[in-house]
């Protein structure tokens, strides 16, 4: 699995780094928004034992749950934005955007 940013995801985290200080991505399992990446200054979202870090995105750490992970492990993400606000807690709601993923199963 790999996981990667696009132009627009790289701006929109440049953004959010420069009000809000570093940060980090956790993969929503399906509660609040779907499946969406979930966006949150660094360490305010408590990462476990159930947690796997999976892959940097444009310098941030980028979180799944392990179960998730088990399901996802041959599938590579490349995280977009797109305009609208969607229903989380996710730093990005405020600027009128969201992250979404886009996924491709990884080639054997």
């Amino acid at each position: 699995m790999k996981v990667t940013a696009t132009e627009a995801c790289k701006e929109l985290i440049d953004l959010l780094k420069s009000k809000h200080g570093e940060l980090m991505f956790h993969q929503s399992g399906g509660c609040c928004d779907g499946s969406s990446p979930m966006c949150y200054p660094l360490g305010e979202f408590k990462v476990g034992g159930q947690d796997v870090l999976v892959g940097d995105l444009a310098g941030c750490p980028f979180y799944m749950g392990k179960a998730q992970y088990q399901l996802w492990q041959h599938t590579d993400l490349t995280i977009d934005v797109v305009n609208g606000r969607g229903a989380s807690f996710s730093l990005e709601i405020p600027e009128g955007k969201r992250f979404i993923v886009r996924s491709e199963i990884c080639a054997l």
